[in-house]
């Protein structure tokens, strides 16, 4: 019979003939390492989509929308090359949303915040009859 080495510490295996770890904590580490330089990437991307939604959030509390200078937002570290998607609108304008926060860049270096309204439930009239 043909002994089989755990990939991850290269100890005999026991057990299953196609097994190829000998516990759950060889299997953990070997994946973990495998996975590990593209998981470094995607962690630092959400962190800093995630101060980014933070920033925002913070500055606009309770409002709906709030106009201030660019800089206050350069300040407070925001990364304007990070953002979850854009909104083009009927105007020809371009919003950037960090999920449900969202910002327009204007003119004279102002920045319009503002937050995603959810859209409303639209009952069809066929619906109610049912």
């Amino acid at each position: 019979m043909k002994k089989v080495h755990c990939l991850e510490c290269g100890e005999v295996i026991i057990g299953r003939a196609d097994k190829k770890f000998c516990d759950d904590s060889c299997r953990n580490n070997y994946n973990n390492k495998l996975n590990s330089d593209g998981n470094n990437l995607v962690r630092n991307i959400n962190n800093i989509l995630r101060k980014n939604r933070r920033i925002l959030k913070e500055l606009l509390k309770r409002e709906e929308l709030l106009k201030l200078n660019k800089q206050k937002l350069t300040d407070k570290q925001f990364n304007f090359g990070y953002f979850t998607n854009v909104i083009h609108t009927k105007n020809n304008t371009t919003y950037h949303y960090c999920y449900d926060y969202g910002y327009l860049l204007l003119e004279n270096e102002q920045v319009l915040l503002v937050k995603k309204r959810e859209k409303p439930v639209i009952k069809d009239k066929e619906s109610k009859k049912a």
